[in-house]
């Protein structure tokens, strides 16, 4: 039924622990970030508020708080180029490594080797941001073409529940593009514009059972997070109650915060273990459809974006981002 072991997750998860723990420092850190920022904003509020009625009080609260919110998110809105590169191409990268057999550095050491070889493969930042948006892009873009993806499903007639599962199959694309970067670490691209035009053409002549394996890990991946959110709940509300005034939202809010942290230090890499060892079994051995090279040509602006890049990225090019140096013999 699916292509990948959990059991074979777990164990990558337990050989990257230091990795995991990368993650954990970042993402908790970012939902301590927003409930000591929200909750400052929520007490100048309050304090704001003295100054006149009891609604008026709590309106200044509630304002005060969402602000807080709205300030965090913005500046976490121009770190997400910073993480993407630090945390989770690192950690994809030593997962790839592991998954084809490798000894991994322990340690502190294991990440400063995950970063050289992201550096080796991408080169800056903006270079590997850049190919993650378009490759999301193409993404959404061979789910369009692949519309029939539910009739294979033994549910004739069942237009509503149809439409369910084609709206679950796009949310399981979005831990895709991680799989397509870990090809690309994988193969040693010299090019990633080209490696990544050849992992999505690999990916869309596989699209059904990779879909199929897709919404299974993100099945998982979503009762994992709803039960983190339940058991979020009582902390979160905790720090509401020491948040001066009423903010009754708060404790849903901070309760999917914590929820989201979790889920990004902990949930998000063992789903992308399983999707990388299932994407590597489904496309042992193959090599790119010219026929689908041409379909995605013709259906995505971005994919012959890519395209573009890849032939100015082989002569020399600094489109996307400066081209990495050339590893030391």
């Amino acid at each position: 039924m699916t292509d990948f072991s959990f059991g074979t997750s777990m164990t990558v998860m337990r050989r990257t622990a230091p990795f995991i723990l990368f993650r954990m420092v970042v993402y908790f850190g970012i939902a301590v970030a927003y409930v000591v920022v929200t909750g400052t904003g929520a007490g100048i509020g309050w304090t704001v508020g003295l100054a006149g009625t009891d609604d008026f009080q709590a309106s200044s609260t509630v304002w005060g708080g969402a602000i807080g919110l709205g300030a965090t998110a913005a500046v976490l809105y121009f770190l997400r180029e910073y993480i993407l590169y630090m945390v989770k191409a690192g950690h994809i990268a030593v997962m790839v490594e592991y998954l084809e057999g490798k000894d991994l550095p322990e340690g502190r050491s294991q990440i400063a080797h995950a970063q050289a070889v992201v550096k080796e493969r991408f080169g800056a930042a903006n270079t590997l941001f850049a190919l993650d948006q378009i490759v999301k892009g193409v993404l959404k873009v061979v789910v369009g073409i692949i519309q029939g993806i539910a009739n294979f499903l033994p549910i004739p007639g069942l237009d509503g529940a149809v439409k369910l599962i084609r709206a679950f199959l796009k949310t399981a694309v979005g831990l895709l593009d991680e799989v397509i970067l870990g090809h690309l670490i994988r193969t040693r691209a010299e090019n990633p514009w080209s490696g990544g035009r050849d992992a999505l053409v690999l990916y869309a002549q596989n699209a059904k059972p990779m879909l199929m394996n897709a919404a299974w890990i993100a099945l998982a991946s979503w009762i994992l997070s709803f039960v983190v959110f339940l058991l979020m709940l009582a902390p979160a509300a905790l720090v509401v109650w020491l948040i001066p005034g009423s903010w009754s939202a708060g404790g849903f809010i901070f309760a999917i915060i914590f929820a989201w942290a979790v889920k990004a230090a902990l949930i998000e890499p063992f789903a992308i273990a399983c999707l990388l060892q299932a994407y590597f079994k489904v496309t042992d051995g193959q090599t790119p459809n010219p026929e689908w090279t041409a379909k995605l040509d013709g259906a995505s602006k971005k994919f012959k974006e890519m395209g573009q890049k890849a032939a100015s990225w082989a002569t020399g090019g600094r489109v996307g981002g400066a081209r990495p140096e050339a590893p030391a013999p």
